[in-house]
C-alpha cells in the first residue's frame, strides 16, 4: 500500500506504549494495532486529530506517501 503508518515511530519518540496510547485517545487497543501496522483502510480524521494531539505531532510524522 503506498500509504505508510508510521504510529509506532512516532511512540517510540514519545515512549508511550499502544495500551497508553489506545485509552488516551479513545480507541481499542485492537483498532491501534491495525492502524500500526498498516492493516487498515481508512482513518477518520477525530482519530488521526487525537493521535497528533497525544503525540505532538502533525499528520505528515503519522503518514507518508511511498511509491
Amino acid at each position: 500500500m503506498p500509504i505508510v503508518v508510521n504510529i509506532d515511530v512516532m511512540m517510540a519518540k514519545r515512549k508511550i506504549s499502544a495500551g497508553d496510547l489506545a485509552e488516551r485517545i479513545g480507541i481499542t487497543p485492537a483498532n491501534l494495532s491495525i492502524l500500526k501496522n498498516d492493516k487498515a483502510k481508512a482513518i477518520r480524521f477525530s482519530t488521526l486529530e487525537a493521535l497528533c494531539r497525544e503525540l505532538n505531532c502533525q499528520p505528515g510524522d503519522i503518514l507518508s506517501f511511498e511509491e
